[in-house]
């Protein structure tokens, strides 16, 4: 029987394809701006018929209807990093957070320690071979598709072909729905003269020949138009946004003084708009991975010159680092943040980077603190950070005293915290205040 046979023989309606979700079981639908909303849809109205049901997935771009109040008891959304829209049902206790390392997502669908009784998924439609393409989104998908009882494709002429390991062929699903309608775009944030002030400090520690990993914001998305003069610059990132496109078209990212898989852009998922949909399609310096291998600290460390950009919610002053939540209360997520912090510290040459606003709330609160919130986690250890860097300069800790760590971090705190913060050093016999507070950037 050929392929095409078989596709027409699993053609289903969303509300049919949806009939596989039972009571109990766990469904991952595929995240990031290649969430199947059809099929989630469909979902929803199948909740009157099941009962606790669990599902998974990273941060989705579209809706996520099953965390409504209304909806407890049918579904409970389980995060594996928390997105704007599910903040609001893990803080009311709606649903849950699981706290993990993207790299080893995966190998709890692999383990058996989470499995998977049905993966939702929008594809792209087959090729003449009969093989769909995971188009922005292969991250931890294709490894879910793998272990899934059931695997439900939306097949969306809309999805871009995207190359590397993102294949599934027609054979390996068990229903297909028809799909043709705009992937779920992010809106792109408005950059700040703030987050213009941070950029350029980022920038001054990148060279050419540099390997780039950034993620999605203000601060990433400024820091790539500070890069134009750069030459041959690369990627190796869990994402790319739609800043890497003027570097693209300038022939400032080339690749080619990548000694790990050069001349080529490795990478997890696309989060962006049309443009950069787009710009993915069919596009051979694109090279799609699971997360598992884009996220592997021995793989992104085999970069030479790898330079990970990573935000924080705070910084205290031995350097450690909480970026998931505010105080208790769970706001994203670990991330890719210690995967490529480990990595870029093991390469050649590398640079780990922690960007992030001096102060937030309008200014009345500094994000370099004494102590962590009370409840805040710490995701990334004081031992691991090296580059902490604000609108005030570039501080680096690593092989640092305690001593000189605090004084590198209130050098770039905002002045009108810098008072209080060697209050607490002198209370706590850290450091005592030089007679003129040092103000120059430390390096």
């Amino acid at each position: 029987m050929s392929w095409e046979i078989d596709y027409k023989n699993k053609l289903r309606t969303p509300d049919e394809a949806l009939r596989c979700v039972q009571s109990g079981m766990r469904v991952y639908i595929q995240p990031g701006c290649a969430e199947p909303e059809t099929l989630v849809e469909a979902l929803m109205r199948r909740a009157a018929c099941v009962q606790d049901v669990e599902i998974v997935h990273m941060m989705t771009m579209g809706a996520a209807p099953y965390v409504a109040p209304e909806m407890a008891g049918h579904f409970r959304h389980n995060a594996m990093f928390i997105g704007g829209n599910v903040r609001e049902a893990i803080r009311d206790g709606r649903a849950d957070y699981t706290p993990i390392y993207l790299s080893e997502i995966e190998e709890l669908f692999e383990s058996g320690a989470m499995p998977i009784d049905v993966a939702l998924l929008e594809l792209s439609p087959p090729d003449p071979h009969g093989f769909c393409s995971f188009g922005v989104g292969v991250d931890t998908s294709l490894t879910a598709a793998k272990c899934a009882r059931y695997v439900v494709a939306q097949i969306n002429d809309q999805m871009p072909r995207t190359n590397g390991d993102s294949f599934i062929h027609v054979t390996e699903l068990d229903a297909i729905v028809d799909s043709s309608r705009p992937l779920c775009a992010i809106k792109l944030p408005q950059i700040t003269d703030m987050h213009r002030a941070i950029a350029s400090n980022v920038a001054s520690l990148i060279e050419d020949g540099a390997v780039l990993q950034t993620g999605i914001g203000g601060i990433p998305d400024a820091v790539l138009p500070f890069l134009m003069d750069r030459k041959d610059l690369a990627v190796h990132s869990e994402l790319v946004s739609d800043g890497v496109i003027p570097l693209i078209e300038a022939g400032v990212i080339t690749g080619a003084r990548k000694n790990f898989k050069p001349r080529k852009i490795i990478l997890g998922f696309a989060l962006g708009t049309k443009r950069l949909f787009d710009f993915v399609d069919n596009n051979p310096i694109f090279e799609f991975h699971p997360t598992a291998y884009t996220n592997d600290p021995a793989l992104i460390a085999r970069n030479d010159h790898m330079v990970a950009i990573n935000s924080a919610l705070q910084v205290d002053l031995t350097g450690q680092v909480c970026s998931d939540s505010i105080g208790n209360m769970f706001y994203s997520g670990i991330g890719g943040q210690v995967d490529f912090l480990r990595g870029a510290s093991r390469s050649r040459n590398g640079k780990p980077i922690i960007a992030i606003s001096s102060t937030a709330k309008n200014g009345t609160i500094s994000r370099i603190v004494p102590m962590l919130s009370p409840g805040a986690g710490v995701v990334t250890s004081r031992g691991l950070i090296r580059y902490v860097v604000t609108e005030y300069g570039v501080a680096y800790l690593h092989g640092k005293t305690i001593r000189e760590r605090a004084q590198s971090l209130i050098n770039i705190a905002h002045p009108k915290f810098r008072e209080e913060l060697y209050e607490f050093c002198e209370t706590t016999k850290w450091l005592q205040r030089p007679l003129a507070a040092e103000t120059a950037v430390t390096r």
